[in-house]
């Protein structure tokens, strides 16, 4: 490290400044020629002395291999930045003085070290700050550097930094700086080169290239050189969220010690708090020009840097830039030069004696002859934005869009006359929503009126009644809203009324004292309130009800789950306040309201129900907001100054029982609404309110339409689960979400006008822009395409026009029920047949028709990347959208209804933990059966001698001992068997035991989905679908007898009401294989229908030809006689051809359908339309996962009549009724079937069944589908049984009521609230796999290392399998991966040396009391461990750090490893200085750690890109603290150290030499070890060996770097498949050996 001043070297992250890395840009594409860059120019002449800012110096940060300068002899330290992230601040200063607190405590308790680098960063609100902050520095700086970096990169000008208000950087002070080696001594390089480690988050540097210090410290011009630093404070913008970090470096060595670094930081932080703007809507131009006017800037030039772009202001005359060099040292960015104020460039209208405007406008021109002259003046000015449009009610409109989007008024100039009356619609908007607006309108001369003069009327009458103030008689200023922060202090500022402390205090103790809170958020406009509304729900922790103009509505979430430290927002209270019950169930003592009016009409009503409580009404407007006259106490100020008195109160937050019926109702609706809008096939007005929400993104904002556009997204609009990056690594821990700005006209809420004001809200806002009006809107503002054509000052937008060709919202109000057709299509629909297309033509516009939902989501997504304005065009009927809003909301209250009544039940029996209904598992077990049967089963075919089933029952024991028991039957097949399914059970033991569960379980609608993600920690997809149906066959089960009543009871919940009564038996369809001749077969089928089967299933594609079985069928049919409903199921094994001759001969056997008859799926559809056979589906479904439905949409045809369920195949009860629900909604079948499971099974099938059947009977009279048929079940296998499970009768007979085979309802309820085992079919009962945990020693080296040993299951075969944790585990970690394989190998995991509980103890001499944990060393430990546990090879698994140690066992001692599985490992690296920098960089870590202590190295290890899937895991936080169970930390941060991948071996040269099996593992969403992985399977493919050894590559789905915590049970199925592998190999090598040994004797 050098002390010498010096240039630098470009030290940025690439991931945190997106916005500032040109796309086209790349490292080549980096000139430094100076006629493009031109900042020769601007620094030419500079030859005085300047004072060059002290701090530590770096050689650069660690980049790319090709960028580093590092010789392989020199000395290298690598300094790993020290982070720590505090909560989110409220405000700018208060993040300010949390930060300051934070170094405050850092001076009470300094580091250990004697050189480090440390970040404090808090995420503060994200409105643009940084260039008024740099704005309001003192001309004579104490502190330098002071600097302002705009990020803003599309036509950057100076006229942007006073139009747009870029986001961007604003840095003060030097915390350290980078060394370029063109200032290393003679000899080339140093002794020792210090370097930023590029792990260091968020951390980045600024400056320019071609610029040196000589050694009299001034500047000079020098290509090849660089100067770039990190400053001590900055305040980092980005859309979503806005950083504010102080950094911190030392080092005694330069000396620039740790008080040194104290005091150069307080200078810093002092001058910046010294310096604040505080109120940005009221000071920020006057701070922006007293700053800028004094430079004359006359042109702007890029200059383009490595991973940034960068501006640089120059003016003409640069021949003295002294106050450039003595109050910024360096330079500032933009670097702004001195000069005198020329008064000709400068816009300055005097309008009255009064009244003075400036520059900074945007102007909104109406042609007009008497207003010419204020638009000359307007026009010629460079720093004002104008846009002309010849129609003045769009041009207002557009101006109040930018009022929204900017929160500073738009200026619109008019001629007089009438066009100053066409103002006057959006001049009461303004007023209504509180806008600021600025009209300046010509009027003829005093004595012109009055006097019928030409185009002269009264202007001042013409806004009575509206928030206006007027002056002038010559040329009027209309202004609304106090916002005179663009009029030069001339007309006095209303001071805004705030309250009292006195008044505060009382509305303090009302919440304080709150038991049912409620918090509203309205609309609103700014950002930084939004920010604050979030934080207040987070003091709150009330329910919030958050209203579409919030911003918060369409929230994008950073995790998919909650937990109790979440607020709960109630998005769907709308639709739950249908229901009459959940109406009478609400009722609140307390109620703050913060924003504007709601949106929703019913929960207005709610409150006007609940009435009288306390509401507390938050908001900055003057006049009384309170339509209901319920508001108790109002609190006029913004919503930042409110939530700043409740967040330092520090209120307990309690949560309320109704607070957690409103989280379960919440949910229930909202699946719900998902289901319904997402089943519907054809593309409906809901959808596309339910699908914006995933189009935008924190660059983009929502502009929505009055009437039912507002109304729609209000109620279907949804959250998302995409966020960036910069807000998984601020805010995920205590903001888990950020908003989409959204706005609309609420004022008065007209329809006029929309077009335009989106577009000016586009202006505004400086974000893409989507808006969303009805057709009608459209059309009243046709004039607004003309705006929308010109494209001025604004980034593209997307229009959707959703035309049901009138005014579709009368449909949905009463006057719809009582008022004649033809009345309410002239008078109230106002129908229509405008070309919409023609329109856009006829303007120049893009303009795309959309009638599917594909078609919706590409106009949406594609335009985005296309980077153009679109108009889309969203067909829709008033008709049907009426009939899609009744039905939706007819399943919305019926699902809150089911939900409340499922709640109030569990509520009144049980208690609650947390105020939400849980109960606990006390006890799982399982028990594997082999039962026999009477006649092979129809899965397969040909010759078989499988005459039984084999399954498990897995039983499920509750708190209070209710038992619930569950099947897992498996079918044989590739997908599944018994070995893979006793794994995962082993698995699902560990995780149950005291797992939680609420009691909304039943409701199947994700909620069984949701639990297994959040509480077991795994994905339901990854469970095997057999195992999930038990799973979830046992939970219900088991809640079913805690509530003394039936799985029937449980998922049907509602009372019987007439109609509805629960049935007491399902129909059962017989099930008839095709083998024998027809008439044989027939004869069979005779029996059945003798028995008293209704229905017959027939196996058909078992002969030859498909013709046969045609024949087969019709003899069958013939037998039977018409009134026995006839199936025939293919099993898919037809090609089309051999389909079509077979539904050519039985189409006159009137089939009631054919399941799968053809091999391709896509084929299914076309066989009907060619043969006329109704087809079922069947094995299509086993294909379906977590998501079906996108699935299930391509088969709504008509033509597919049914779909044939197997819970044990499509994985459990949530997925067949969602599939059920599915079919019901398409009006087709859906038939339960098995998959001959035992009596146990069928039992749970047969309530299964009867819940659908009721379930479709709801379904049909919601949507008013009249009588629905019944149908018979293929649970028919039950006659193959010839021993059951249960010793309870099954309960399958003939009815005496209708003659049919029937399943009784009331019989399956009694098997499984009773149920009796029979143990004669049990082979075996497993309660889990017992731990063996004890110590091993083990010699070498002089030292006795104490080894923790975890050891699960014991092989008679002696296979054995060996685990290795990664960096900071523990071999606790593998139990759970252990325990799923324990079945077919004996499994031991170590603490490996370091970590854990394993110790080491010295035998050597004084000088050595520590060992070296380097790779040799721990491998020759491990092999030794290897050898006391068996005498034998033993498969070794390792996961990262363990992985490289896998791998050099794998590749060194080969004799003793029969295989190795590489789970996001690697081979080392080879580079030589990349080895030298790495372990640099581990050793700085290891540093890092015994200094900080291990909870901040936690913090900051975690904080990497490398875990970004991990932290979205629902046991992040429990997995963290598990990383803290070591007994020595100094051990562990040395072994970091010594086991570096910088220095164990580089294997890449021993991949091609491998003699062992090896399966390399990697998560899908790892992309960096992916590639290692990828490049590792191909050098080892090189091997001669490799052909007879295994290699593979393995991607493990939904799942990051650390593999075995993300997807255990897909690891473990890649573990088992991999030993069997091996297993087989040996067991053909050794044959193979016996054999060659057999030839040679003979």
């Amino acid at each position: 490290m050098r002390s010498s001043p010096c240039s630098s070297f470009l030290a940025s992250n690439p991931l945190f400044l997106p916005s500032l890395i040109p796309r086209y840009t790349s490292r080549n594409s980096f000139r430094r020629a100076r006629e493009r860059f031109s900042f020769a120019k601007s620094l030419h002449g500079i030859r005085r002395n300047i004072e060059v800012a002290q701090g530590v110096q770096f050689d650069g940060p660690i980049m790319s291999r090709d960028a580093l300068e590092v010789n392989e002899e020199d000395d290298l330290m690598v300094q790993v930045c020290v982070t720590r992230t505090l909560p989110p601040a409220l405000t700018l200063e208060l993040g300010l003085e949390s930060l300051k607190e934070a170094v405050d405590e850092l001076k009470t308790n300094p580091p250990k070290s004697s050189s480090g680098v440390l970040r404090f960063q808090v995420a503060v609100p994200p409105r643009a700050k940084s260039l008024f902050w740099f704005c309001s520095q003192p001309k004579s700086s104490g502190v330098f550097p002071v600097f302002f970096l705009s990020k803003e990169n599309v036509k950057p000008s100076y006229k942007s930094l006073y139009v747009k208000e870029p986001h961007g950087v604003f840095g003060i002070g030097n915390a350290f700086s980078f060394v370029h080696p063109s200032s290393i001594d003679s000899k080339g390089h140093s002794t020792m080169k210090t370097f930023l480690s590029d792990e260091s988050a968020m951390v980045t540097a600024y400056g320019f290239p071609e610029i040196d210090f000589n050694e009299h410290s001034t500047v000079i011009s020098k290509e090849g050189s660089s100067y770039f630093f990190v400053p001590q404070i900055e305040l980092d913008e980005h859309e979503e969220v806005s950083i504010l970090a102080v950094t911190l470096a030392w080092n005694d060595s330069l000396p620039y010690r740790f008080e040194e670094m104290i005091s150069s930081y307080e200078k810093s932080v002092f001058q910046v708090s010294s310096h604040f703007c505080p109120n940005l809507e009221d000071h920020w131009f006057k701070h922006l020009k007293s700053s800028l006017a004094k430079f004359s800037v006359k042109e702007i030039h890029p200059v383009q840097m490595e991973h940034m772009k960068f501006f640089t202001f120059s003016g003409r005359d640069q021949a003295d830039a002294k106050e450039l060099v003595s109050s910024l040292p360096w330079f500032d960015l933009p670097a702004l030069l001195q000069k005198n104020i020329q008064s000709s460039s400068q816009f300055h209208c005097k309008l009255s004696p009064d009244v003075v405007f400036s520059n900074n406008m945007y102007f909104c021109v109406a042609p007009g002859s008497r207003s010419s002259h204020l638009a000359i003046a307007a026009a010629n000015h460079p720093l004002t934005t104008c846009l002309a449009c010849f129609d003045e009610r769009s041009l207002a409109f557009h101006a109040i869009g930018y009022a929204k989007g900017s929160l500073k008024p738009a200026v619109i100039i008019t001629s007089s006359g009438t066009a100053v009356s066409n103002l006057l619609p959006a001049v009461v908007e303004a007023s209504e929503d509180f806008l600021p607006l600025l009209l300046l309108t010509a009027d003829r001369p005093p004595e012109l009126q009055g006097v019928g003069a030409n185009q002269a009327i009264n202007q001042t009458l013409l806004y009575i009644g509206q928030q206006v103030l007027l002056v002038d008689q010559y040329i009027s200023i209309v202004l609304l809203e106090n916002h005179l922060t663009v009029v030069q202090q001339i007309v006095q500022s209303i001071k805004s009324n705030g309250v009292t402390t006195g008044q505060i205090t009382e509305v303090l103790q009302v919440i304080k004292e709150a038991k049912k809170g409620l918090l509203l958020i309205g609309a609103i406009h700014t950002e930084d309130e939004i920010w604050a509304s979030l934080l207040l729900a987070k003091a709150l922790m009330w329910p919030v009800v958050a209203d579409v103009l919030s911003g918060v509505r369409l929230r994008k979430l950073s995790k998919p789950f909650l937990d109790k430290w979440t607020p709960v927002f109630v998005d769907h209270l709308d639709h739950a306040l249908l229901s009459d019950s959940v109406r009478n169930l609400i009722e609140f003592d307390v109620v703050i309201q913060v924003g504007r009016r709601i949106t929703s009409k019913r929960v207005s009503q709610m409150l006007e129900k609940c009435f009288p409580f306390a509401y507390i009404l938050v908001d900055k407007h003057p006049c009384r907001h309170d339509p209901s006259h319920l508001v108790t106490h109002r609190v006029q100020s913004n919503i930042v100054q409110f939530a700043d008195c409740v967040l330092k109160s520090r209120f307990p937050w309690r949560r309320s029982k109704l607070h957690g019926h409103l989280q379960a109702l919440d949910g229930v609706i909202a699946r719900e609404m998902s289901f319904q809008i997402s089943a519907e096939c054809s593309l409906t007005e809901p959808y596309v309110a339910h699908m914006l929400s995933k189009a935008l993104t924190s660059k983009s904002a929502l502009f929505i339409g009055n009437s039912m556009p507002i109304r729609d997204v209000d109620m279907y609009g949804c959250s998302s689960e995409n966020y960036s990056h910069v807000v998984d690594m601020m805010l995920s821990a205590e903001l888990p979400c950020q908003w989409i700005q959204v706005t609309g006209n609420r004022g008065a809420s007209g329809i006029d006008g929309l077009l335009s004001s989106a577009t000016g809200f586009a202006v505004g806002c400086k974000k893409r822009v989507v808006c969303v009006v009805g057709d009608i809107s459209f059309l009243h503002d046709t004039n607004g395409l003309a705006i929308f054509k010109q494209r001025i000052a604004r980034k593209p937008m997307t229009i959707l026009v959703i035309n049901n060709r009138g005014g579709g919202i009368f449909r949905l109000l009463p006057i719809a029920k009582r008022t004649e057709p033809s009345v309410l299509n002239q008078y109230f629909y106002t129908s229509h047949d405008v070309s919409i297309e023609n329109l856009c033509l006829a303007h120049g516009v893009k303009y795309v028709h959309v009638g599917t939902k594909s078609e919706l989501e590409e106009a949406l997504f594609v335009p985005s990347v296309e980077e153009m304005d679109c108009i889309v065009e969203v067909e829709s009927s008033i008709d049907a959208n009426a009939i899609v809003h009744s039905n939706l909301q007819s399943f919305a209250r019926q699902a809150a209804n089911d939900s409340l009544a499922m709640i109030s039940g569990s509520s009144l029996l049980h208690p609650m933990i947390d105020n939400v209904l849980l109960c606990q598992v006390s006890g799982i077990q399982y028990s594997r059966y082999r039962v026999e049967l009477c006649d092979k089963p129809t899965i397969y075919y040909g010759e078989s001698s499988q005459f039984h089933r084999e399954g498990f029952i897995l039983s499920l024991t509750l708190d209070n001992g209710s038992i619930g028991y569950g099947e897992v039957a498996p079918l044989d097949s590739n997908r599944e068997n018994l070995m893979d399914v006793e794994g995962q059970l082993q698995l699902i033991l560990h995780l149950m035991k005291g797992a939680k569960f609420s009691y909304m379980l039943p409701l199947l609608n994700g909620s069984i989905s949701s639990w297994v993600w959040s509480e077991l920690g795994i994905t339901a997809s990854s469970i095997l679908p057999s195992v999930r149906c038990g799973l979830e066959m046992a939970l219900l089960n088991a809640m079913a007898v805690r509530h003394d009543s039936s799985l029937l009871g449980i998922l049907h919940c509602q009372k019987e009401e007439n109609g509805s009564a629960q049935p007491h038996s399902v129909q059962i369809c017989a099930l008839l294989d095709s083998e024998g001749t027809p008439s044989e077969v027939a004869y069979v089928a005779r029996k059945l229908v003798e028995e008293g089967f209704s229905a017959i299933k027939l196996k058909v594609a078992r002969r030859v030809s498909s013709v046969q079985d045609a024949v087969v069928l019709q003899e069958v049919r013939r037998v039977v006689g018409d009134q026995i409903e006839l199936r025939a199921d293919a099993n898919c094994r037809w090609t089309f051809e051999d389909a079509i001759k077979f539904g050519l001969l039985v189409k006159s056997c009137n089939l009631q359908y054919i399941e799968e008859p053809v091999q391709n799926k896509d084929d299914l559809i076309r066989f009907h339309e060619e043969s006329g056979l109704p087809v079922a589906l069947d094995e299509t479904l086993d294909d379906i996962a977590e998501c079906p439905l996108h699935i299930l949409t391509k088969y709504a045809h008509p033509g597919i009549v049914a779909v044939v369920i197997k819970p044990s195949v499509v994985g459990g009860f949530e997925n067949a009724a969602l599939i059920a629900r599915w079919a019901h909604q398409h009006g087709k079948m859906a038939v339960i079937s098995a998959a001959y499971e035992s009596g146990l099974g069928l039992s749970a099938y047969i309530l299964f069944a009867s819940y659908l059947e009721m379930e479709n009977v709801k379904t049909s009279r919601e949507k008013t589908q009249g009588m629905v048929p019944l149908v018979a079940h293929g649970l028919g296998t039950y006659r193959w049984l010839n021993e059951d499970v249960m010793m309870n009768s099954l309960g399958i007979f003939r009815s005496p009521y209708s003659g049919f085979v029937e399943g009784s309802v009331s019989d399956a309820s009694k098997n499984l609230k009773d149920v009796k085992i029979n143990n004669d079919v049990i082979v075996r009962t497993s309660k889990g796999v017992p731990v063996r945990r004890y110590e091993v020693r083990v010699d070498v080296d002089g030292f006795s290392h104490f080894i923790r040993i975890h050891g699960v299951g014991h092989n008679a075969e002696g296979s054995v399998v060996l685990f290795l944790h990664g960096f900071l585990g523990t071999g606790e970690e593998w139990i759970p991966i252990m325990k799923g394989i324990s079945g077919s190998a004996r499994c031991v995991s170590v603490d490996i040396p370091g970590h854990g509980s394993s110790r080491v103890q010295s035998h050597a001499s004084e000088t050595q009391k520590v060992p070296t944990f380097s790779m040799e060393m721990i491998a020759k430990i491990v092999y030794k461990l290897i050898e006391q546990i068996t005498p034998g090879k033993v498969t070794i698994v390792g996961y990262s750090m363990g992985a490289r140690l896998a791998l050099y066992m794998a590749l060194r001692f080969s004799n003793k490893i029969e295989g190795a599985v590489v789970v996001s490992g690697s081979p080392g690296l080879k580079d030589p200085v990349a080895r030298k920098v790495r372990s640099a960089t581990d050793d700085s870590k290891a540093r890092m750690m015994v200094d900080h202590g291990l909870d901040i190295f936690l913090e900051n290890w975690y904080n990497g890109g490398l875990w970004k899937s991990l932290r979205s895991h629902p046991h992040f936080r429990k997995i963290v603290a598990s990383r803290l169970l070591h007994d020595d930390v100094f051990s562990v941060a040395k072994l970091l150290s010594d086991l570096s991948s910088g220095r164990q071996p580089s294997l890449w040269e021993e991949l091609e030499d491998c003699e062992t099996n090896i399966s390399l593992v990697f998560g899908e969403k790892d992309v960096k070890f992916k590639k290692i992985a990828t490049r590792m399977y191909r050098e080892m493919s090189k091997s001669k060996k490799s052909e007879s050894n295994i290699i593979e590559s393995v991607e493990i789905p939904e799942a990051g770097h650390a593999v075995h915590l993300e997807s255990p049970l897909r690891l473990i199925l890649t573990l088992r498949k991999f030993l069997t592998r091996v297993r087989k190999s040996y067991a053909e090598k050794e044959l193979s050996q016996k054999l060659l040994l057999a030839l040679k004797e003979t």
